[in-house]
Order: C-alpha cells, then structure tokens, then sequence
C-alpha cells in the first residue's frame, strides 16, 4: 500500500493518523470555520499534536468545534492550516496512513498549504474543565429537531435566531418563535439537571445534532457567557445570546373556539401536494364546512389546486389562510396519528397540537384576499 504525507505544518508538529479518522475529523470541525470573515486566521483549522493524540478546533467566534482522535505523534507542535482546503485534500487521499509535516506528498505529487501561527488562533474555554451534566440523548435531540424549526434566520434579531431553553424540576423546556409562529416543547428528564436559563444559537443546536453519534452521550455545562456540549470526542462550544426572549406564554390565547381532529398523514400529504401551487408568498387556504376540509392554493400565471378531505367540523363556514412552508413545518412536528388544529377566526392565529403531546405550535394567519 502506498504511503502517502500530508505533511503541513512549518512549525516541528509531526503525526501520522489514518485518511479516514482525519476525515471524519475534520468533517466535525470544519462546520465551525468561518466563511464570512475577513479574519484570515478564522477560516483555519488549529492542528494540535502532542500526547498521542491530534487535536483539531475551529471557530467563527460564536461557535466552536472541537475533537481528537489518535495519532502516532513524532514531535509535537501546533498549527493553523485553512480549514476547507485540508478537507477537501483529505477527502482526496489515498486510503492509507497520513503524516502531517510541512508538506503533502501523494505518490509524485507535492502540495504545500500555506500556514497560520497558532498563538494567533482564538483561546477557547477550557471544556474539559467545565462541570457537567449528562442529558438523556434522545430526549434533547428530539425536542431541538422539533423546537428549533421555528427559529428566524434573519439576524437583525438576534434574540429570534435563538432557543429558549430553560431546565426546570424533572424537565426541559424550550421554545423558539421567529415572529410568525411559535413552537413549545416541554421534555421529562431525570436525575440532576442543570441550572440554566438561555438562548441557545438554534445553529448551534443543528451542528450538536449532526455531530452527536447513535449511542453517545450528551454532556452540557455553562462557562461565563459559553454552553458547551460534550458528545463522543467532540465538543462544541457557543455563545449565548444576550436579550429577553418573547413571553411566549402570553402568545397563546387561552381558548379556541373550534378544535378539528384530523388524520396527521392524510393532512401532511395533502398540503404538500396543494402547496406545490402555493408559489411568490401566496397562503395556502384551509375552508372548514360541515364535515369537511378543502384545502387550496393558487398562484397567477402558475395554477392552482384543490383537495379535501372529511373533518369533524359544524357551524358557520370557517376560511384560514396560512403560510405553506409553515403550515407543513407544524403538521410535520406533532406526532400521533391525529394532528389536532385549534382556531378561532380567520383572523386570530391557530394552534397545531399532537395527541398527548407537551408539544404546541402556534401559527400566524396570512389575511386573504376577497
């Protein structure tokens, strides 16, 4: 088998590991190098040798990945290498051992990267120095994936780019809301939970779910302004956002004048069929009559659709617009086989629910037209 050098520090930093341990490595840090910088030195990767093992970090000052894995380490010694040509040169090698040095040599090809002092990298806090409490994994993972869709991404408000998380007595709760619906999720835990009230960056919280393997554990500690996570081999460090979140209490209203059991699967496939045609911001239209649902859509110059479906619904005729992408967005994120739908007026924002789930999603109502 051909052995093949990768070899890119200009300090004395010497390591051979395997391509794919390395690869796998710097797919977990590399997500934290920064892309809108101009801040040479954030866009690189600091490669740490020393004890048997290779470190990797990266950072974009609001959000840090780190990991390790084990390497034959020949001298030690640190560096900056820049963070998305290392991974793609990896992902490129033969499948054989890799040595890190000044260079990368590969059969009768040389590459040589261009370098960063590691003392200018960033110093990130000290995770292993952290206290830290295990969360049951499966749990946290599956309120983030449901809450976290409702963050905004607009960063003119930083606060709403964020998710409320706040550990109480036996339980989690966390909340996120981009102005335009809300979703809640409260989670049962058990043994010791931490003290802590924040606004979590919802990336943050994405990159945790990516990194975070089958069968590892969670560990979650706070660090000054910083919550850092702990899963496998991996760390990832973040900032917390400064700000008051919404009361996200005082946005649900407290009854509803009418609540429609429908059957979720049904539901979800008939609004992604019709919101094919709900195009340009146009709303999806759900018309409530005697025992039945139509839901529509349509779009000028593209067409339109129309389907319905049985509902358990009496009275006065009831016609609600929503946002589609949203509206999917809440059928998908409650579970059981009914979605439950609670509304009030066209004008008065309707609640998505599952089947004795601590689990809401508020939505906003679009105005229709005529």
């Amino acid at each position: 088998m051909m052995e093949t050098e990768a070899v890119v520090a200009q300090g004395t930093l010497k390591a051979v590991c395997s391509r794919d341990a390395l690869t796998r490595a710097l797919g977990i840090v590399s997500r934290g190098v920064s892309t809108r910088t101009t801040v040479q030195i954030l866009a690189g990767i600091l490669l740490d040798a020393t004890d048997g093992k290779l470190n990797l970090a990266a950072t974009d000052m609001e959000l840090s990945l780190r990991t390790s894995l084990e390497a034959q380490v020949d001298s030690d010694g640190s560096v900056v290498v820049p963070g998305r040509l290392l991974l793609e040169l990896a992902r490129l090698l033969p499948n054989a051992e890799v040595t890190l040095e000044h260079k990368v040599h590969c059969g009768t090809a040389t590459y040589r990267l261009h370098t960063y002092n590691a003392e200018d990298f960033p110093r990130l806090p000290e995770a292993t120095a952290v206290e830290r409490h295990e969360i049951d994994r499966e749990s946290f993972l599956e309120t983030v994936g449901r809450v976290s869709r409702s963050a905004s991404r607009d960063e003119s408000r930083p606060v709403l780019t964020g998710v409320l998380m706040r550990f109480e007595p036996d339980k989690l709760v966390m909340a996120a809301t981009d102005s335009y619906r809300l979703s809640v999720k409260e989670t049962p835990l058990e043994g010791t939970v931490p003290e802590l009230e924040a606004i979590v960056p919802a990336r943050a919280l994405g990159e945790l779910t990516r990194i975070a393997q089958a069968g590892e554990k969670i560990e979650l500690g706070v660090h000054e302004n910083q919550v850092v996570f702990a899963t496998g081999d991996a760390w990832l460090t973040t900032r917390r956002i400064d700000g008051q979140f919404p009361n996200y209490k005082q946005l649900v209203p407290e009854a509803f004048d009418h609540e429609i059991a429908l059957p979720r699967e049904e539901l979800l496939d008939v609004v992604r069929r019709v919101a094919v045609m709900a195009q340009r911001n146009s709303p999806i239209r759900l018309r409530f009559a005697d025992g039945e649902l139509t839901v529509s859509a349509q779009t000028q110059d593209v067409g339109e659709a129309r389907e319905s479906l049985p509902a358990a619904f009496s009275g006065e005729p009831l016609e609600i617009g929503f946002n589609a992408e949203f509206l999917r967005d809440g059928i998908e994120s409650v579970i059981g086989e009914q979605a439950r739908l609670k509304l009030i007026s066209p004008l008065r924002p309707g609640l998505i629910q599952g089947e004795g789930d601590d689990y809401l999603y508020l939505i906003m109502p679009i105005r229709l037209a005529g």
